[in-house]
């Protein structure tokens, strides 16, 4: 996706949440807030965004947004458990806020696994009165690639209602 189709996405994120009235919190790992500055690009988006968190650290993911210890010791911190518990610790944290995405994943080029090569990259999605969804991903690629993949599938969760 190019630089101008990434706006064209953030734009039509915006204008959703906009339709929908929700105010929203980005939790983001290997995206290191790459998704919440997408969207605050965006003229208008501080009717929208509420802010962005980025939790790279396991430390800042339990502190920050209240994930548990034995959900990282059990699962890891790139998992879809990791993944929800940073977007409801976000969406619980915040009374106004509506949706909350997280994402948590291994850029590269090292710190994959047999189990969780480079490229997994879990996410999360909160919405108040709705049950929370995650899925697990596989990008190929370089550290750019797969944070610009997440980056875009991140974008697109918005998007779904």
């Amino acid at each position: 996706m190019s630089d101008l189709e990434l706006i064209s996405l953030s734009r039509r994120v915006i204008f959703s949440l906009q339709g929908r009235g929700a105010k929203i919190v980005t939790v983001e790992s290997c995206t290191g807030g790459m998704i919440a500055a997408l969207l605050t690009d965006i003229a208008g988006s501080s009717a929208v965004v509420e802010g962005g968190l980025v939790t790279y650290s396991n430390a800042f993911k339990q502190r920050l947004v209240g994930v548990r210890s034995d959900t990282l010791e059990r699962y890891g911190a790139v998992s879809e458990q990791t993944a929800l518990e940073m977007a409801q610790g976000a969406l619980n944290a915040l009374p106004t806020t509506t949706v909350a995405l997280a994402v948590t994943g291994i850029a590269g080029p090292g710190g994959g696994s047999v189990h969780k090569p480079v490229g997994t990259v879990c996410f999360a999605l909160a919405m108040k009165g709705q049950e929370p969804r995650a899925q697990r991903c596989f990008f190929t690629g370089d550290r750019r690639a797969v944070r610009h993949a997440s980056v875009c599938h991140g974008l697109q969760m918005l998007l779904l209602p």
